[in-house]
């Protein structure tokens, strides 16, 4: 390609670009001392061109959101951009103007897909409301009937079954993933020459990030798109890709072809990602005092554990109403049994919507069944007496998998992961802050995390806080729902150890629901799979993986994302060596 031909096909030009935040809040100004500023992004740049896909990678706080938010012209109030340029073609991204000027830009020219479905879809609003929105703003469409087969259409697109039912559905009616979904199918309305894409496929399992990744693969080349990725998946950046920036601590340590990336990463921290993603071949992890990733063949011998919770026969069916169609009823879960043995991990995986998260609520007593049992310890746990409930909430807790919408906007972290112990009454003050110091150094946050808000961290600290509270209180069961989801896997390597060398310290069982499937061989004694409602199959994780019994299973399996152009086996020789 020449240089002119380079030049005229140039969508994005990013040049030396840096970005302070203000921790008091307000808007920094002339002159603040330099002490009162976070530097999150220092002298980044990287070029877009028509028709590529470039990625950005780097751990939680690295930087990744702060630049697409300053692309986008969506910084908070108390960031700026201190020096550097960003153009997309001649229009300086960086330059004041007004929303309504800014609105012609985002969903048009340069579409975005934020990371959490939750803050960016308006709860009171239909799915189909909220597509038209674009499509009457950026396609011209005005016609009622119009406006609606686009719309149906673009949710089919992406992979949403019963397109209509979701046209009329609410955000809270659907699953993470199928939210996901739905923004993706937002971001297409606007027919942009550029697509920012935060974390796209963060909550949706294997098989529909496939097809979500296929379908943006062939906008890119039916459509000459281009695709700004920020992902904390190495094996998908690789897989889909052409260019890669990696990113750590606001600086760019790695820039440049993804085969050339992923085949000699010349930085060591660029090397250590890759050492430690996850994959069909990984190996389940141990307890170790030192902390270190070790992995084992050691089965846990499930006959020999007391049953700590058993469900039998469960079933659970939601009503959705809609003008045009009535009611409509959704069977969520139909007919399951299974038990989980004391201090064992066992994983649930499935496809969004599924099941996976309605058996997690009813487990934890957030929903009830409409039919079936739910013991622990051999008692039952739905229709025990008020007491029993209150002992029964403190001995399970819940992580849930969007920590945003779980987290309390205007409270300080310190107050976030106290809450559950004021609410029990544990300890006198002075140990309730002692275990919260405690419960956020376990997780990688320390002091100066304490006075933070929710709005203050990234996505992967707002996780971690979550873990947090639900470690503090020391329950005898965790609940997990995606609780890695929105973590780089350096930061998940962490906490994934971390909750199994609680498991051993405390005798922790946990219920882990995952749509990654190389996480649940990294952490389940036993695997339980989802379709449609109905247990299908249910076996040591070992024989899932090595001898999968249902064709579903084996597409799951095979859907896992590897890095491309490194052998599986060299993925895991290095992953091993990095743990000497």
């Amino acid at each position: 390609m020449t240089e002119t031909e380079t030049s005229s096909n140039l969508l994005l030009a990013v040049q030396h670009l840096s970005v302070s935040y203000h921790p008091r809040g307000g808007r920094i100004q002339s002159g603040p001392p330099a002490t009162e500023r976070i530097r999150a992004v220092t002298d980044v740049s990287f070029r877009l061109h028509r028709g590529e896909r470039l990625s950005l990678i780097g751990q939680s706080g690295s930087g990744k959101s702060t630049i697409a938010n300053a692309l986008l012209g969506l910084l908070p109030a108390h960031a700026t951009v201190d020096s550097g340029t960003g153009s997309f073609r001649d229009v300086d991204l960086f330059a004041r103007r007004t929303e309504k000027a800014w609105n012609r830009i985002r969903g048009g020219s340069i579409a975005y897909v934020p990371q959490d479905p939750d803050i960016a879809l308006n709860p009171v609003k239909r799915m189909g409301s909220q597509i038209d929105e674009t499509l009457r703003l950026h396609g011209g469409v005005r016609d009622r009937d119009e406006l609606r087969r686009r719309s149906i259409a673009l949710f089919e697109q992406v992979g949403l079954t019963d397109p209509a039912r979701i046209h009329d559905a609410f955000p809270h009616q659907l699953s993470g993933g199928q939210r996901q979904r739905a923004l993706i199918a937002i971001a297409l309305a606007g027919e942009p020459e550029i697509i920012i894409a935060d974390e796209p496929t963060s909550g949706l399992d294997v098989t529909v990030q496939k097809l979500v990744l296929d379908l943006l693969d062939d906008v890119v080349r039916s459509r000459s798109l281009s695709v700004l990725l920020i992902t904390h998946d190495l094996a998908v950046a690789s897989e889909r890709t052409d260019s890669i920036v990696v990113l750590h601590r606001g600086d760019v340590v790695e820039n440049g072809p993804t085969h050339a990336v992923v085949r000699s990463p010349r930085d060591p921290y660029t090397r250590r990602l890759f050492d430690v993603v996850p994959s069909r071949s990984s190996r389940r992890l141990l307890a170790t005092s030192n902390g270190r990733l070790e992995s084992s063949r050691i089965e846990v011998a499930d006959r020999l554990q007391p049953q700590l919770i058993a469900v039998e026969n469960l079933s659970k069916a939601y009503a959705t109403r809609s003008a045009r169609a009535g009611t409509t009823v959704t069977r969520a879960v139909r007919d399951i049994s299974f038990s989980i043995p004391e201090h064992s991990t066992y994983g649930l995986v499935g496809e969004s919507g599924s099941g996976k998260s309605t058996v997690a609520r009813i487990i934890a007593g957030i929903d009830r069944p409409d039919s079936g049992s739910l013991t622990y310890r051999g008692r039952d746990a739905l229709t025990t007496s008020r007491s029993g409930r209150r002992e029964f909430s403190r001995s399970v807790q819940y992580i849930f998998q969007n920590p945003y919408s779980s987290l309390d906007p205007k409270m300080k972290v310190s107050d976030i992961v106290a809450e559950p112990l004021e609410g029990f009454r544990i300890g006198s003050k002075q140990e309730r802050s002692d275990r919260v110091r405690e419960a956020l150094a376990a997780v990688g946050l320390e002091r100066e995390y304490l006075g933070r808000k929710p709005t203050e961290l990234s996505g992967g600290q707002r996780q971690r806080v979550a873990i947090a509270r639900a470690v503090a209180l020391r329950p005898e069961m965790i609940v997990l729902d995606e609780p890695v989801s929105a973590l780089d896997v350096s930061v998940q390597a962490q906490v994934l150890q971390l909750l199994v060398d609680l498991q051993s310290a405390f005798g922790l069982t946990y219920l882990f629901i995952s749509h990654d499937l190389g996480v649940i061989r990294l952490v389940a004694d036993r695997v339980g799979v989802l379709h449609h409602g109905a247990l299908i199959e249910e076996a040591h994780v070992d024989d899932v993986f090595s001898n999968p019994r249902h064709d579903y299973t084996r597409l799951l399996i095979d859907s896992i994302p590897s890095l491309a152009g490194i052998p599986e086996q060299l993925t895991r020789h290095s992953r091993m060596g990095s743990q000497t």
